[in-house]
């Protein structure tokens, strides 16, 4: 049976005809860089959100070093992040030469250990990033309780989460990326919502941070060739948003087609005593951008590899936690201790998880599983 980790062929077909008109549209008029696509897609990526500004940029990495440079870090600044995370959330904050304080993840969730960040705050503190992991956003009210408290700007990196919802104690409800300062996406192609190239987009309800970080997009200009800012060159090509404006529409789609794969991935394994499963919390929506168990046991790879012999790839997001990165050594403040992230990369492993996912893929994936371990 052939089993991808991701299907983008097979998704792009069901849409063929809406894509290819919509990037013929592009070509036809002409206007490659910053063309009507652009801002149609913010409108409505917006719209969707129920945010009030939505700036497109190339990618997601320089969502996030924009999201820092609009509210001022400076080298020497403090930012606490989660120990386990793509480099990108890290390597921003070590580019402005600001450093990176490293807490650590919630071993349910993946997602930052709430319970550390004001162990890690000091008096050169000036933001946290929480990640919302894998799909399911990170515990946002004590994460805003804490910022509050201490004057921090908060920046959520949703990268992974597009779509997915927080429920508040009050009972209102948000979707990730909406609730800090500034929320941060990426659309490579991979993504839940991907386009077909590199894009990334950066939110908020700030319209003095939106001012900003729009010029700091458009190399700190707000007029042609006057420069109030320090700025760079990061845009979302216009083929890019068209193609973006057609998927939007089906995010929702897709969301649900991974879900219902997630809860047949979890019917099938949830008599396997070795693994645990991903955990969903009672206040949050998973959209499954991955779908990852954990092994209690030491032979992970042994798994990946045994599963890679029989046709089914595997992905391990993240082998290292980013203290271990020889780069982020002596970068990087640890003032609490990283046990679960340190556990996690040695025992995480992502199955094949997208939209076109069949019974028939998830019976064969689950069952080589099982065999695996029936074998131990």
């Amino acid at each position: 049976m052939n089993v991808l980790m991701v299907d983008l062929v097979n998704q792009y077909k069901r849409i063929e005809q809406e894509i290819n008109k919509a990037v013929l549209n592009v070509f036809n008029h002409g206007r490659f860089i910053n063309g009507p696509e652009v801002s149609q897609f913010a409108e409505n990526l917006a719209q969707y959100l129920n945010v009030k500004h939505v700036v497109p940029v190339a990618n997601g990495t320089e969502a996030i070093l924009i999201a820092l440079m609009g509210l001022g870090i400076q080298p020497g600044d403090e930012v606490i992040v989660p120990a386990f995370t793509y480099i990108a959330t890290v390597e921003v904050i070590a580019f402005l030469r600001a450093v990176p304080v490293l807490v650590d993840v919630d071993m349910a969730t993946f997602n930052i250990n709430v319970g550390q960040i004001e162990e890690a705050i000091s008096e050169r503190t000036k933001a946290v990033i929480p990640v919302h992991l894998y799909g399911q956003a990170a515990n946002m009210q004590q994460i805003l309780e804490i910022a509050r408290q201490h004057n921090l700007g908060v920046i959520e990196d949703n990268a992974q989460s597009l779509g997915a919802e927080y429920t508040f104690s009050d009972g209102h409800r948000q979707k990730t990326g909406t609730m800090g300062d500034i929320g941060t996406t990426s659309f490579f192609p991979t993504k839940n919502l991907g386009g077909y190239g590199d894009g990334g987009a950066i939110f908020t309800d700030s319209d003095e941070l939106y001012k900003k970080m729009r010029m700091i997009a458009n190399h700190g200009q707000n007029k042609k060739y006057f420069h109030k800012y320090v700025g760079l060159n990061s845009r979302l090509d216009t083929v890019q948003a068209a193609i973006l404006n057609v998927k939007l529409k089906y995010l929702d789609e897709y969301i649900s087609k991974r879900q219902q794969a997630a809860k047949m991935y979890d019917e099938r394994l949830a008599d396997i005593e070795q693994i645990i499963l991903p955990s969903v919390q009672q206040d949050r929506t998973h959209v499954f951008h991955q779908y990852t168990i954990t092994l209690k046991t030491n032979n992970r790879d042994e798994l990946k590899q045994y599963l890679a012999d029989k046709g089914i790839p595997t992905q391990i997001y993240y082998p290292l936690p980013i203290h271990w990165q020889e780069a982020y050594k002596q970068i990087v403040k640890l003032p609490v201790s990283l046990d679960n992230s340190e556990f996690l990369s040695e025992h995480v492993l992502s199955l094949p998880m997208h939209t076109e996912l069949t019974e028939e893929h998830i019976d064969f994936v689950s069952e080589t599983i099982k065999s695996f371990f029936r074998n131990k």
